[in-house]
């Protein structure tokens, strides 16, 4: 076993040491039985065992090293500077939402989603649930800490948080599947009561919701930008991104629009698409038909785009009647030992504000040749550092989700042009995300005008601007990986297309791009380069 490897084993121990949920959603040896320990105590360990693994990690010369051990050394120079990032900015403290991102929502729906099939893992969880009064009193401590140092949350998202956990308390056997119910219903309630007796009224207004409103906050969104994107863009240039990309949407929906709506008028074409009842779902089991018929017909074309596929299918299901209405539609990774599958979840609670135009490109996105396809694809990798296999790197996994949406045009999965005025719906909120995460954390925008941001450049419907701001105040730079991972692997694309000509095959790109699982994009850059390189010197 090479050093780097092995240093990438001890990180990835570390993790799971410090999530050990995750790990146990995952399928990774670990104790999966505990729940996640955010004390000051905590922290302070955790960050020198990330220092001393930095440490190891730059003392190894990647001149040498294989393309595998490189890259394996870049992923845990990248995640060990963004978790120490993360703890040295102590966002712990005031993220506080009913966003699945963020600490509570993530592990209750993690709680949820565990399989307890067997005694063994049944026990399991009942040593989790025993576990909550004390995760519960320390998430306490540390926002009373935060309050005290003028580190507080946002007032609106405080009581997104304390609903949500009123819907878990209503559906608590979602959580405990019938093992410690007292426990977990005390344990909960106490937190809600500590968030609206003592967090609420430090709560921020709507007026100073952005991070850069916080002590030292500008320079804790610059290091949610970085470990999010994994470069060195400045929130100024990716505001300017954005509206660039907006710009450059408006001849596309003029065409499709006219041939769906008879109308090229973008703001007619948007309040279409925004208002139109004819456009909206009936009932959830309409919802997950059309997203399970979406999911097997591009699992049926990617042989032909694809030279490795998934060996598991994707699955298809609802969100757990606990989970608050606002969560968007996302990608639950399976686990590594196959006792769960990969699946892709959808928010079935309010069909009637959701729109159908999005079900196909959502499909494609979060399933296949999304997420579901890379995903399954890097979990199948056995000669890869378990860490290899499982780290997150935002920009590289949104952004490849994001390029399988324009990708499955290219496939000819879309059934429809409105299917493909949904794609471009798509396509315009993640440029908008650039302007409105940028223009709230280091512009310091009002809540107010992101709304009429996303309200004047988007055909979101009010609700779902509602949901996305508050999304972008919850998790601060999440929202910029998704276009700026796709620009990359766009760029990188048309560079090989130039360079190779008629050599180049899409099966052969995309082979390459999704060769050494997840990863920054610089290192992304250099494997499409001295791919291309290769070809050209044969």
């Amino acid at each position: 076993m090479s050093v780097v490897r092995t240093i990438a084993d001890e990180l990835h121990e570390t993790l799971a040491q410090r999530t050990p949920t995750a790990a146990a959603l995952r399928g990774t040896p670990g104790d999966g039985d505990r729940l996640p320990d955010f004390s000051e105590d905590a922290d302070a360990e955790f960050d020198l065992a990330l220092a001393a693994l930095g440490r190891k990690a730059r003392a190894v010369d990647p001149q040498g090293l294989t393309t595998t051990d490189r890259i394996t050394r870049d992923v845990v120079l990248q995640q060990v500077g963004a978790e120490r990032d993360r703890v040295a900015c102590r966002w712990v403290e005031f993220t506080v939402s009913d966003v699945v991102t963020t600490p509570v929502p993530d592990l209750l729906l993690t709680l949820a989603t565990l399989p307890v099939d067997t005694r063994r893992r049944r026990a399991e969880h009942l040593r989790r649930i025993r576990q909550l009064p004390e995760f519960f009193r320390t998430l306490s401590e540390r926002h009373r800490a935060g309050i005290a140092a003028g580190r507080t949350p946002v007032a609106r998202l405080v009581k997104a948080a304390i609903a949500h956990l009123d819907n878990q308390l209503a559906n608590i056997d979602d959580l405990c599947h019938g093992q410690g119910r007292e426990i977990a219903t005390t344990a909960i309630l106490t937190y809600r009561d500590m968030l609206l007796g003592e967090v609420l009224p430090h709560g921020r207004d709507d007026d100073h919701a952005g991070v850069c409103r916080l002590p030292d906050g500008e320079a804790a969104y610059e290091t949610a930008v970085r470990a999010h994107t994994t470069t060195a863009l400045s929130a100024q240039r990716l505001h300017r991104v954005g509206l660039d990309v907006l710009a450059g949407l408006s001849e596309e929906f003029a065409e499709l629009g006219w041939r769906v709506f008879r109308t090229g008028h973008l703001p007619d074409v948007f309040a279409r698409l925004r208002d139109d009842p004819a456009l909206r779902w009936h009932d959830g089991a309409e919802m997950l038909a059309a997203a399970r018929e979406a999911v097997r017909r591009a699992e049926a074309a990617a042989p032909r785009w694809f030279h490795r596929v998934p060996t598991r299918p994707c699955e298809v299901a609802a969100y757990p009647k606990s989970g608050s209405p606002t969560t968007p539609p996302a990608y639950r990774t399976g686990s590594l030992d196959g006792s769960r599958p990969g699946t892709y979840y959808l928010n079935t609670k309010r069909p009637g504000e959701q729109m159908r135009y999005k079900a196909e490109v959502t499909a494609f996105h979060e399933g296949v040749p999304g997420h579901h396809l890379e995903v399954s694809l890097r979990q199948e990798r056995a000669d890869l550092p378990v860490l290899r296999r499982t780290a997150t790197f935002d920009a590289f996994a949104d952004g490849w989700a994001l390029y399988a949406e324009r990708l499955a045009d290219e496939m000819g999965l879309y059934s429809d042009d409105l299917s493909r005025l949904g794609m471009l719906a798509l396509d315009c909120l993640r440029a908008a995300r650039l302007v409105v995460d940028t223009g709230l954390h280091a512009n310091g925008w009002t809540r107010r005008g992101a709304v009429a941001f996303l309200r004047d450049h988007t055909p979101l419907g009010h609700a779902a601007i509602e949901a996305e701001v508050d999304r972008y105040l919850s998790d601060p730079g999440q929202a910029l990986a998704y276009l700026v991972g796709r620009l990359e692997i766009q760029r990188l694309r048309a560079s090989a297309e130039r360079a190779l000509g008629s050599r180049f095959d899409p099966r052969d790109f995309h082979d390459v791009v999704l060769s050494e699982g997840r990863v920054p994009l610089g290192s992304l850059s250099e494997l499409v380069t001295a791919w291309t390189s290769r070809l050209n010197v044969g």
